[in-house]
């Protein structure tokens, strides 16, 4: 399989390459527009700010591009936000792939949201192989409200995507290459999309 993970600069790329390492799985990393148009799958992992990973995107015309992309696409936190039409953070306009706007969140726990949360209502071949209520890693100051793209949710306090799914385009908030057994059996079932 030809995976390619995309390189701009604003992604926890290490991470997500050690993850895939501990699946045995090799992946590219790249920013190449014929490497990425030429991949099985992409992953587009994120962390950072919003306006400043689309300040790196667009530097490379990936802006361009990514929407573009017709194989299995995995967005991870901020690469599932970057996914959306527009962010509250910086009131940035996001790539406009997924019909969805991104939100602050407005309570009085604490945020970020940091730590270990439980995935619910899981609906995609994505979370084959868990049960409800299974724990992922959080590291996120913004959200995307629940959808008729959602097909998982975490609440912190009230429900919000914990993952999303358009198209070709999947996308957890989460971060399942810090997420243990449960986040290694999420990127299996993507590359076995």
């Amino acid at each position: 399989m030809n995976l390619v993970i995309v390189d701009y600069k604003a992604g926890n790329v290490q991470s997500v390459m050690f993850a895939l390492e501990r699946l045995n799985i090799q992946a590219t990393l790249s920013c190449d527009f014929e490497t990425i148009k030429a991949a099985d799958k992409v992953i587009f992992p994120g962390v950072g700010e919003a306006s400043s990973a689309m300040e790196q995107l667009k530097a490379r015309n990936l802006d361009k591009l990514l929407p573009t992309l017709e194989q299995p696409f995995f967005g991870v936190c901020l690469g599932m936000q970057l996914l959306c039409q527009h962010s509250e953070e910086g009131e940035t306009p996001l790539l406009g792939i997924i019909p969805l706007e991104v939100k602050r969140f407005q309570t009085d726990l604490k945020v970020p949201h940091m730590g270990w949360n439980q995935l619910e209502h899981l609906a995609s071949p994505l979370f084959a192989g868990l049960q409800e209520k299974e724990y992922a890693y959080y590291v996120h100051s913004y959200y995307v409200p629940l959808s008729d793209y959602t097909i998982a949710q975490t609440s912190y306090p009230e429900p919000f995507s914990a993952a999303l799914h358009y198209k070709n385009f999947y996308a957890v908030q989460f971060h399942p290459e810090k997420s243990g057994p449960a986040g290694s059996q999420i990127l299996k079932n993507f590359l076995a999309l």
